[in-house]
C-alpha cells in the first residue's frame, strides 16, 4: 500500500462535493496499490461513526455547512454560525450582559450547552473557563474553519460522556495548497457595533508532506442598552416604573433608637421624623427630601451593553508526513486569545436594614458619629447606587491552547487492510478576569463608622484614640458627587479572578472489514482512550471571603480521570435484492469507567433499509450519559441575584391553596404576603461531589427520499424523542420555595430557606443534585434542491426546519413526565404537580428559555459565471409568556389576554386526593394573564463577484428588513431575548484575496 497524496486528494475532493462528511479521526483514506483496491478510497469518516464508510447517508441524521454556507451569514464568529441552525436552542452569546461571560455556546434540542458534544477535527473539544462542561465555541479560530457537520442524535456510543442532544463537529481546514488572505468591515446603519476580521493562511502540499499556518483577528465593539428604544428601559413602555430602589440619590431611614447587632432599635424614621425613607438631588450637598416612587426609581437600563465587545486573536497550523509508504504523523495545533467585557449600572451598595442586604452587610450603617451624618442618629436603612465609579466592568482574558499529534496507518493481515491510529491530545483553557467597580464590605464598615477631623482638618476614621490607619471618612448622603477621589479609592477595589481548565488524551483505534456478509463486508472500529480533566476557579480574596457588594463565591478546584473503550460493527445484511437495495444494522458499545462516581456501559442499535434506489428508511436506539462536570462536583459556594417573585409576596399569595399560605404565614409571612421590593434575590450556589451521571434514551425514525425523476432533490425527515433521566440540576429559588408551601412545610426544601422578621428571603441555598429529568420530541425537515444550470445561471435551495411538538420536565423525580397542576386527576388519585405540563412555545423569561414550536431557515443561493447572490430567511415561531405579575402590578396593557383565568383542582378537604367536587374538593380560579410573542422573521442577503485577479468582493446586509425583535416583558434584561438580533441592519463588505 501506498500513501500517494494524489489519490488521497480526489478522496477527499468527493467528500467535500457530497457536502457532509467528516475529516474526524484519522480523516484520510489510504490508496492501494492495485486498480482494484483503490476503489476504496472514498471509504470516509462520518460524524457519528468511526468506521470509514463510501455511503455518507448513515443511520443518524446529519446536518452540514460548508465554508461558502459559513461566510455567507456574514459572521465573524463560528458560534454566532452554529447557533444560527435550527436545531439550537437557548444559550450564552455575545448579547448576554448580565449574566454572560464572552462565550459562545451551542445548546442543540434546548436540552443545555452541557448536554451537546462539541468536536474539533473529530476530536473532544476543550470546555471553557466556567467549568461547567460546556465548550466556548469563540475559542476555535473562525479563520480556521472548513465547514461544520451536525449530528442530530445521541452518540455517548461514540464519543462518550456529553453527546445526549447531539454533536458539533468543527472540521478545520487541511491540505491547503497555496496562500489567501481575508478582510472583513461592518456596523449596524445606526453607526454603531462595528466588527472587523482579518486573517491570513498559507499552505503546501506535496507526495509526502503537508503543511498550513494561518493568522487570524476579530475584533466586535458593544452596542449600548441606550442607544436602542427596546432596551432603553428595564421593561419597554413602563419607563423607570421596574427600576431599581437604589438610586444615584440614595434611599436611606433613621435609627432614633440606635442600630445594634444587625437590627434598628425601635422603628425607622424619615429625615424629619415621619414614616418612610428620604433621598439626594444630585449636587454632593443637597438638602434631604422624602423618597417617592416611582419618581425616584432609578433606570438603570442605558448604562448596560446590549451587544458587549470582544475581541480575538488566533493562530492554526496544521501538518502531515508520511514517514513511510504506510505510516503518517500528523498533527494541528491552535492558539486563540479573547478579550471581552461586560458593562453593568453602577454598584447598588445594600446595607443595614434594606431589602437584600447580605449578612455582612446587615451589620454596616452609618454611625451617628460620623462626619458627615448631620442627623445625629444612627442611618440604619442604606441603598446608594455609586456612579462616581463610572459602573461595573467585568473583563475576560481568555487563552486557549490545543494540541493533537498522532500516527496513523495500515496493517495488513489475512490479506485485508486495516486502519489505526494513535494520539495524544491536550486542551488548556486559562483566564484571568478583571472586574472594577467592586466595594470592599469592610472598608465600608470602617468608613461609615466613628470619624473625626484631626487638628489639620483632615478627615479621620475611628476617634481620636483609636484612629483606624489608612482609612478615609465616606459620605454616601448629599447626592451624586459626595465622594471624592480619596474616597472611592478606600472602599473600592479591583477583583482578579484566575479560571484554568486541561484536558488531556491518549486515544488508540483500529478498524477495518472482518468478514463478508451478504450485503457486504462486515466492518468495525474498536478503541481506548485514557482522559483527564481539571480545573480551578481562584476568585479574588475580597470576593472568596464574602466582603464584597459583588457576587461573593468561594474557591473551586477539583480534576477527575476516566478510561474509556468501546466497539462499533457495521452489519450489511442484504444488498441489491428486490425490496432491499440496501438492509444494513449498526451497533455499538461504550465502556466508560470514571475516578468519582465508577463505571457505566451505553449501547445503541441502528438500522438502514432502502426498499427502492429514491427511498431509504433509518432508525437509531441509543443509550447516553452525561458526567458531572468539575463545577457541579466541585464548586466551592456562590452568590447569584437572579430575579425571584417570591411565592408568598403579596402578588402571589392570593394564588396559593388555603396550606400553601398556611405556610407563608408560619414563615412569618404577614397574611395576605408582603411588599418585596427587591426582585433580585440573593441565592448561594454550589456543587455537590456526591453527584452521578445523568442518563439518556434517544430514538430516531426517519426517511431519505432522492427521487430519480427530479434532479438534486433530497428529503430528509426525521423524528426524535430524547428522555433524560437523573438529570444534574438545581431546582431554583423559587421551585425550592413553592415545593415547601406544596409540603405544607415538611418537604425537604423547608431548610434550604430562611426568611427575614417581615417575610423578606433572608439565606436560600441551591445546590447542585440529580432529581427528575427531562424529555423532548420533535421533528426535523431538511430539504436540498440543486436546480441544473440554465441560461439564467445555478441555483440551489437549502431548507432546515426544526418542530419541537414536545418538552416536558420532571421536577420533583416521580418518573412522571410534564405534569400539569391544572389537570383533573382521577378520583381517588393525588394532585399533579406543577411541572408545566408541555411547555412547547412558552417562554421562561427570568431564566431566558425559549421553546418555539418551529425553527426554520431557508437558504437560496444563485451563481451565474463570476457573479452571485444569497438570500438567507430564518424564522422563529411565535411563543407565550406569563404576564400575571405585571398585571397585578397595574400594567395589564403589556398583556395581550391580562383576563385570562384557569381552574386549579384543590384539596379542600386536605385528604390528598383529588375525591371531586360533589366529594368535597373544589377548583380554585387563578389569575394567569399572558402575552404574546410574535412569530420573527430575519432576511439576510449578499451579492459576491469573482473578481480576474482571483479575488472575491462580497457585500452584504443581515436583518436588510431591519426586523425589530418581538417584545418579552418577563425576560432578564432588555425586553427581549438574547437568542434574537440586536435591532437595526447590519451592513458588512467582505474581501478574499488568493495567491
Amino acid at each position: 500500500m501506498t500513501l500517494k497524496t494524489t489519490q488521497l486528494r480526489e478522496a477527499i475532493t468527493f467528500a467535500l462535493a457530497v457536502g457532509a462528511t467528516a475529516a474526524a479521526g484519522t480523516g484520510v483514506a489510504f490508496a492501494q496499490e492495485t486498480e482494484k483496491e483503490a476503489t476504496t478510497l472514498d471509504r470516509i469518516e462520518v460524524t457519528g461513526s468511526r468506521i470509514k464508510r463510501a455511503d455518507i447517508e448513515t443511520s443518524q441524521p446529519i446536518f452540514s455547512l460548508s465554508r461558502e454556507d459559513i461566510t455567507a451569514q456574514g459572521l465573524t464568529s463560528v458560534g454566532d454560525v452554529i447557533q444560527n441552525i435550527t436545531a439550537n436552542g437557548s444559550t450564552l452569546n455575545s448579547t448576554f450582559n448580565n449574566g454572560g461571560n464572552g462565550e459562545t455556546r451551542v445548546s442543540l434540542r434546548n436540552l443545555g450547552s452541557n448536554r451537546t458534544l462539541v468536536l474539533v477535527n473529530g476530536r473532544r473539544w476543550v470546555g471553557g473557563t466556567g467549568l461547567g462542561g460546556a465548550v466556548d465555541l469563540n475559542t476555535i479560530p473562525t479563520a480556521a474553519v472548513e465547514r461544520i457537520e451536525v449530528l442530530k442524535d445521541g452518540a455517548s456510543t461514540i464519543y462518550g460522556s456529553d453527546a445526549i442532544a447531539g454533536v458539533v463537529n468543527v472540521i478545520l481546514r487541511q491540505n491547503f495548497e497555496g496562500a489567501e488572505a481575508n478582510a472583513y468591515l461592518g456596523a449596524f446603519d445606526k453607526g454603531d457595533g462595528f466588527r472587523q476580521s482579518y486573517d491570513f493562511t498559507i499552505g503546501t502540499t506535496s507526495d509526502r508532506f503537508s503543511a498550513m499556518l494561518g493568522f487570524g483577528y476579530v475584533k466586535e465593539e458593544p452596542v449600548m442598552a441606550g442607544d436602542r428604544y427596546i432596551s432603553k428601559e428595564p421593561i419597554i413602555g413602563t419607563g423607570n416604573a421596574f427600576g431599581s430602589g437604589t438610586s444615584p440619590g440614595g434611599r436611606f431611614a433613621l435609627c432614633p433608637g440606635g442600630y445594634v447587632n444587625g437590627a434598628c432599635t425601635g422603628a425607622q424614621t424619615n429625615f424629619n421624623g415621619g414614616p418612610g425613607t428620604f433621598t439626594y438631588e444630585p449636587g454632593g450637598n443637597s438638602a434631604p427630601r422624602p423618597y417617592v416612587a416611582p419618581g425616584d426609581v432609578y433606570n438603570f437600563a442605558p448604562e448596560n451593553y446590549l451587544l458587549t465587545p470582544q475581541e480575538r486573536r488566533s493562530v492554526f497550523a496544521a501538518g502531515t508526513v508520511d514517514i513511510t509508504d504506510n505510516l503518517r504523523f500528523k498533527t494541528t495545533i491552535t492558539y486563540n486569545q479573547r478579550e471581552s467585557e461586560q458593562l453593568l449600572a453602577s454598584m447598588p451598595v445594600v446595607l443595614g436594614t434594606a431589602p437584600g442586604a447580605t449578612p455582612q452587610g446587615q451589620q454596616i450603617f452609618i454611625s451617628r458619629n460620623s462626619i458627615y451624618n448631620p442627623f445625629g442618629q444612627d442611618i440604619s436603612r442604606i441603598n446608594r447606587r455609586i456612579t462616581e465609579s463610572g459602573g461595573r466592568s467585568f473583563n475576560q482574558n481568555v487563552s486557549t491552547f490545543a494540541m493533537n499529534a498522532g500516527l496513523e496507518g495500515t496493517l495488513t493481515f489475512n490479506e485485508k487492510y486495516y486502519d489505526w491510529e494513535a494520539g495524544y491530545f491536550r486542551g488548556e483553557n486559562k483566564a484571568n478576569n478583571t472586574t472594577y467597580g467592586l466595594f470592599n464590605m469592610i472598608a465600608l464598615q470602617q468608613a461609615l463608622g466613628p470619624s473625626f477631623r484631626d487638628a489639620q482638618g483632615v478627615a479621620r476614621c475611628g476617634t481620636p484614640t483609636a484612629v483606624i490607619a489608612g482609612c478615609v471618612p465616606l459620605n454616601l448622603l448629599g447626592g451624586v458627587g459626595s465622594i471624592t477621589p480619596e474616597m472611592m479609592n478606600f472602599v473600592s477595589f479591583t477583583a482578579h479572578d484566575e479560571y484554568n481548565y486541561v484536558q488531556q488524551s491518549y486515544y488508540a483505534n483500529i478498524g477495518g472489514d472482518l468478514f463478508s456478509l451478504p450485503g457486504g463486508p462486515l466492518g468495525f472500529s474498536f478503541g481506548l482512550e485514557h482522559r483527564t480533566e481539571s480545573g480551578y476557579d481562584s476568585p479574588d480574596a475580597l470576593i472568596n471571603s464574602g466582603n464584597t457588594t459583588g457576587n461573593s463565591r468561594t474557591a473551586t478546584n477539583g480534576s477527575y480521570s476516566l478510561d474509556e473503550a468501546y466497539l462499533e460493527l457495521a452489519i450489511p445484511v442484504l444488498a441489491d435484492v428486490p425490496f432491499a437495495k440496501l438492509l444494513d444494522f449498526s451497533v455499538a458499545t461504550r465502556y466508560s469507567d470514571y475516578s468519582n462516581f465508577g463505571d457505566t456501559l451505553n449501547s445503541k442499535f441502528g438500522f438502514r433499509w432502502k426498499p427502492i434506489d429514491d427511498l431509504m428508511i433509518r432508525g437509531n436506539w441509543s443509550e447516553g450519559f452525561r458526567a458531572p462536570s468539575i463545577s457541579e462536583l466541585f464548586a466551592g459556594q456562590a452568590d447569584s441575584f437572579p430575579t425571584l417573585s417570591d411565592p408568598c409576596n403579596n402578588a402571589n399569595f392570593g394564588n396559593q391553596n388555603p396550606a400553601g399560605q398556611a405556610r407563608c404565614i408560619a414563615e412569618g409571612v404577614p397574611n395576605g404576603g408582603y411588599q418585596q421590593d427587591n426582585q433580585q434575590i440573593r441565592i448561594t450556589v454550589g456543587g455537590n461531589p456526591n453527584l452521578k451521571p445523568e442518563r439518556a434514551e434517544t430514538k430516531t425514525l426517519g426517511l431519505v427520499y432522492s427521487p430519480s425523476w427530479v434532479e438534486g432533490l433530497d428529503i430528509n425527515l426525521d423524528w426524535w424523542n430524547i428522555k433524560i433521566e437523573d438529570a444534574i440540576t438545581t431546582i431554583g429559588g423559587a421551585g425550592i420555595i413553592q415545593q415547601c408551601l406544596d409540603s405544607a412545610g415538611a418537604g425537604p426544601t423547608c431548610a434550604l430557606y430562611t426568611r427575614r422578621a417581615d417575610g423578606n428571603i433572608q439565606t436560600l441555598l441551591n445546590t447542585t443534585t440529580n432529581i427528575g429529568g427531562t424529555e423532548v420530541e420533535g421533528y426535523d425537515l431538511t430539504v436540498n434542491y440543486r436546480l441544473p444550470e440554465t441560461s439564467w445561471g445555478r441555483f440551489s435551495f437549502v431548507w432546515d426546519t426544526t418542530y419541537l411538538a414536545s418538552q416536558k420536565d420532571d421536577i420533583d423525580g416521580d418518573g412522571r413526565y410534564g405534569e400539569d397542576e391544572q389537570k383533573v386527576p382521577t378520583v381517588g388519585q393525588p394532585f399533579f404537580f406543577n411541572e408545566g405540563g408541555n411547555q412547547v412555545g412558552e417562554y421562561d423569561g427570568p431564566n431566558q428559555l425559549n421553546a418555539w414550536r418551529v425553527r426554520s431557515n431557508l437558504a437560496t443561493r444563485w451563481e451565474k459565471g463570476d457573479i452571485g447572490a444569497t438570500w438567507n430567511i430564518r424564522y422563529y415561531s411565535s411563543q407565550t409568556e406569563n404576564c400575571q405579575a405585571l398585571e397585578d402590578y397595574g400594567y395589564a396593557f403589556l398583556c395581550s389576554d391580562p383576563d385570562r383565568i384557569v381552574a386549579i383542582p384543590t384539596d379542600a378537604n386536605n385528604n390528598g386526593v383529588w375525591d371531586g367536587v360533589g366529594g368535597g374538593d373544589t377548583f380554585t380560579q387563578r389569575n394567569a394573564a399572558e402575552r404574546h410573542i410574535g412569530a420573527t422573521t430575519y432576511h439576510d442577503a449578499s451579492f459576491y463577484w469573482n473578481a480576474p485577479w482571483n479575488a472575491k468582493i462580497t457585500i452584504g446586509v443581515n436583518n436588510i428588513f431591519d426586523k425589530n425583535p418581538p417584545v418579552s416583558v418577563t425576560t432578564f434584561a432588555n425586553s427581549f431575548d438574547p437568542q434574537y438580533e440586536v435591532p437595526g441592519r447590519f451592513v458588512y463588505f467582505r474581501y478574499a484575496q488568493k495567491f
